[in-house]
């Protein structure tokens, strides 16, 4: 599938020197720094394209966007690949719903997220890749699962042994009840008559009635949700022979830790004996009056809207990033109104041939970066920045300063 147009990202100049990136590993609940690499490999789990592209979505793929921006400012490559669910229960009862085929619901949702991502500034994958154009991938990781003994039938659906990993569950830090009870919330058959374990994660499913299946050797029937994601890192980010994990970054959202990124990675790890990723990242969930925002509850506030009343993409962007990544918050109008009139007045303030000194505060704003991608300091460096090009001191240089708040923050004046 074709992602979205690509973007020039304005080099940074050498004697701004990037430390290495520090970023927080879920699975180990501590910070920890990338190694110095030519190339990085991020697999972030797309949407699933049935109501695109509200803030959560937002916050994350921003999120990675920077973690992208920064690597590649180092001077290294990155290969970064994306997902889409594009056929999946959820899509499919909605265009129930709506009364509409289920592959017009996607295409249309997938064209307006690319759309949003435009917008946004976000650096496209080099893979997009949709669950059914990597039917093929699946089909064949799923043969290598059960050559290594990790498969098992329930009537005629493929069942994951979780167990079959001895490190399940660690990526996640929970107990087995937890795992149980997260399941059974976002989307998974603990009590499923004839499973083994109640985690075991389904693989392929038998065609039910009135519902899309592709031909396989297992039987006509479609993939789970977890192998989909296995089997497109696996194929689109070329592994290097010695290395010690599959991929450099696994991310997603916060509630991508259980169940999606635990049973993609034991499968993962079940493939080819590699721990799957170096660095498992999430952002925070966004909410609206009180509650997270999803497509369940129907309490979206969506990028698009946003755009169709006038509302300056840029400005969204600031918003969101006004926020650390991980932080779940609520999304208030007054974060959008504050970021409307910071970047009027960094825009004029870098319209001018007189300006307060900028190579600290560029390294200031990288600095930031590599903690974590703190933010909220990145910004904060820039209000000072501001504020003493307000007061009337001189010796920076504007163009220099607002190339590299695009190369480093993604925000373009």
């Amino acid at each position: 599938m074709k992602a979205w147009s690509d973007l020039y990202i304005p080099p940074l100049d050498a004697r701004f020197p990037l430390k290495p990136l520090a970023l927080h590993d879920s699975a180990t609940k501590r910070l920890k720094s990338l190694p110095r690499k030519d190339l990085y490999r991020m697999y972030v789990c797309g949407i699933t394209p049935y109501d695109a592209t509200h803030l959560g979505h937002a916050n994350t793929y921003l999120a990675f966007d920077l973690i992208n921006r920064y690597l590649r400012a180092t001077g290294a490559q990155v290969n970064f690949v994306e997902n889409i669910t594009d056929v999946d229960d959820p899509l499919l009862e909605r265009a129930i719903r709506d009364g509409v085929d289920w592959k017009d619901l996607a295409h249309s949702q997938i064209e307006l997220f690319k759309s949003d991502m435009v917008a946004l500034h976000v650096i496209p994958p080099a893979h997009y890749i949709g669950a059914v154009e990597a039917i093929p991938q699946v089909i064949a990781a799923i043969k290598q699962l059960q050559a290594n003994n990790s498969v098992y039938k329930v009537e005629e659906d493929l069942y994951f042994e979780v167990r079959s990993d001895s490190d399940f569950g660690r990526r996640s830090n929970l107990s087995q009840t937890e795992m149980v009870k997260i399941f059974a919330e976002r989307g998974g058959d603990p009590t499923k008559p004839g499973k083994k374990d109640p985690l075991d994660a389904l693989l392929w499913l038998a065609q039910r009635p009135n519902e899309p299946g592709w031909e396989s050797e297992f039987g006509i029937g479609r993939p789970g949700w977890h192998i989909e994601c296995c089997a497109i890192a696996l194929n689109y980010l070329d592994l290097a022979d010695g290395d010690e994990f599959s991929i450099d970054i696994q991310g997603g959202g916060s509630d991508l830790i259980f169940p999606h990124h635990e049973m993609s990675a034991a499968q993962s790890k079940m493939i080819n004996g590699r721990e799957f990723a170096s660095h498992y990242v999430h952002a925070g969930m966004i909410g609206l009056d009180g509650e997270k925002m999803s497509k369940s509850k129907g309490n979206l506030v969506l990028v698009s809207n946003l755009l169709k009343q006038g509302r300056d993409a840029m400005a969204i962007r600031l918003a969101l990033l006004s926020h650390h990544y991980r932080s779940d918050h609520m999304w208030v109008e007054n974060d959008l109104v504050q970021a409307e009139e910071l970047l009027v007045s960094l825009r004029i303030a870098l319209s001018r041939t007189e300006v307060a000194p900028t190579d600290q505060t560029i390294l200031d704003i990288a600095n930031a970066l590599a903690n974590d991608l703190d933010t909220p300091t990145a910004i904060s460096a820039l209000r000072h920045w501001l504020a003493a090009t307000n007061a009337g001191q001189v010796g920076g240089h504007p163009g220099e300063l607002s190339r590299a708040i695009d190369t480093l923050l993604g925000i373009a004046f």
